[in-house]
């Protein structure tokens, strides 16, 4: 277990902490992993196609530019992601079936939810390059921390220290 706040005071140099005010899903309050990057257009096929692979531990990043309106995430994926071993998703946009997806392995960070999802595929999807918003980058590689506070973002994996007093 791990608190992005002891993570972010140990490590001031080296870790950044995303700025925007993240809703947490899924049954892992913690999650952490390699950075993995997808950039989509309010379409959930692209996210489809890249938790259908192996996640090895990692943490998809999937920037959506923000958008409140079409959900790109779901139960479908959510129980995808899981089983295939991916550690959690922190999304640039919203998700829909929030109340499935909180019964499921997976941690997921998202800006809010929505019932909408796109009927048609849009073109424009970007793997693995990096994404920048709420004032970090994130890279392929690089390690990603969420808990129920914070997205930390390091180039390298840390480990936490015991919790301090303050």
């Amino acid at each position: 277990m791990f608190s992005t706040s002891d993570l972010s005071d140990e490590h001031p140099d080296t870790t950044s902490v995303c700025q925007l005010q993240f809703r947490s899903f899924g049954l892992r309050e913690h999650f952490a992993g390699p950075c993995a990057t997808l950039r989509v257009q309010e379409d959930h096929r692209p996210v489809l196609r890249r938790l259908s692979t192996p996640g090895a531990g990692r943490v998809l990043v999937v920037d959506v530019g923000g958008s409140l309106r079409i959900g790109v995430f779901g139960d479908r994926l959510a129980g995808l992601a899981a089983a295939n071993g991916w550690a959690g998703l922190v999304i640039h946009g919203v998700i829909r079936d929030s109340k499935t997806v909180n019964g499921i392995d997976i941690g997921v960070k998202a800006l809010g939810t929505t019932a909408l999802r796109n009927a048609s595929e849009q073109p424009g999807a970007e793997d693995d390059v990096p994404l920048t918003f709420g004032a970090v980058t994130f890279r392929p590689g690089e390690w990603v921390y969420c808990d129920a506070d914070a997205v930390l973002i390091s180039p390298e994996p840390i480990r936490a220290t015991e919790p301090q007093a303050y």
